[in-house]
């Protein structure tokens, strides 16, 4: 994803921090969107689905705490990326920010530019790790995390299950020979048989509740596009 395509919520209650810090994100080619307090940054979050949070402590009506603490929870919030900004760099705070599921805990005051710089460096980890991750219609398919989400909901897969799809979604549109799954998701030292396939595409199948795996009769399997 390219850095024009994200939306950073930057969540602070104090307006001119809000508006140095957009106006720095946004002239590097960021979406901005802002909030002045706990409950409107988390209003905020789930209408607009950003890609990163950027999070006051001490705001007032929710935390910056406890602003992270609900959105971690939540399902759709589960893997997007908190930064906590704050005057708060008391050991103990920074520790519980992280605990919290922060991605990164930056102490004010900071140079917008260094700020920028953390968050275009954020977004590159991020980015390279999700070099194989695989998203096709409403499915996202991530190795690292051995995670596939339908729809944005959570489908636990068994592991040869997993490695089956993401086997066949890697090259979408491919038939894969019957004798190529078994070798590359089994190995060859493994002896299986057929019928061992077709019950873990099954299982995938009735997993996922999608039509997404094709038979291709007497020769093997492929991924719908």
């Amino acid at each position: 994803m390219e850095i024009k395509s994200k939306k950073i919520l930057i969540a602070d209650d104090e307006q001119d921090i809000l508006d140095i810090i957009s106006y720095n994100l946004i002239a590097e080619g960021y979406e901005v969107i802002t909030a002045n307090n706990g409950n409107e940054a988390i209003e905020k979050a789930k209408q607009y689905n950003p890609d990163l949070i950027i999070l006051d402590i001490m705001m007032p009506k929710k935390t910056g705490l406890e602003v992270c603490n609900i959105l971690r929870k939540d399902v759709l919030f589960k893997d997007t990326l908190i930064i906590f900004l704050t005057a708060l760099n008391d050991e103990d705070t920074h520790i519980k920010g992280l605990e919290t599921g922060a991605d990164d805990y930056i102490s004010k005051p900071i140079s917008t530019k260094i700020l920028v710089s953390r968050v275009n460096a954020l977004f590159r980890r991020i980015n390279k790790e999700e070099d194989k991750t695989i998203k096709i219609n409403n499915i996202v398919i991530d190795p690292i995390k051995y995670m596939v989400l339908v729809d944005n909901a959570e489908v636990v897969l068994a592991k040869k299950e997993f490695e089956l799809l993401y086997l066949l979604a890697a090259d979408a549109g491919r038939v894969f020979l019957r004798q190529e799954i078994l070798s590359q998701v089994w190995g060859l030292d493994v002896i299986v048989g057929d019928r061992t396939i077709d019950v873990h595409i099954r299982k995938i199948r009735q997993k996922l509740n999608l039509d997404c795996i094709a038979t291709v009769k007497g020769v093997g399997y492929k991924f719908i596009v």
